[in-house]
């Protein structure tokens, strides 16, 4: 089955150099960007919600399906091993910039009790 487009959990984003993504927002959707499981117990009809206010862009075309899909395993093998260094990379990079904020906060705390202790000098 193609990607439900009316379904509440599908999503899809155009970024500024052209690429699309589609996706599942449950990652329910092995063969995305084209196919749906046929018996996808999470579809949701898409409704209005409260808020919600539609723009002007149209849902990009789905890419053309490889002649190998649904026959081939290593499709969602090879999308589950990318997501997976996706996800092991993401805690990383959010240690790599906490550490980087900490010591950035210790270096102006430390010019911060400097200059309170030249002024308790002077005085």
């Amino acid at each position: 089955m193609p990607m439900r487009e009316d379904c509440k959990q599908f999503e899809s984003r155009s970024y500024s150099n052209g690429e699309t993504v589609r996706k599942c927002n449950l990652d329910k959707a092995p063969e995305a960007p084209w196919r749906c499981p046929e018996d996808c117990t999470s579809y949701e009809k898409r409704r209005v919600d409260v808020n919600w206010s539609y723009g002007s862009l149209i849902t990009p075309e789905t890419p053309k399906e490889p002649s190998s899909l649904g026959e081939d395993e290593s499709i969602a093998a090879l999308l589950d091993a990318a997501e997976n260094v996706i996800n092991e990379a993401g805690p990383r990079v959010i240690a790599e910039f906490e550490k980087k904020n900490r010591k950035k906060g210790r270096s102006r705390l430390k010019k911060i009790s400097r200059n309170s202790n030249k002024k308790r000098r002077k005085k």
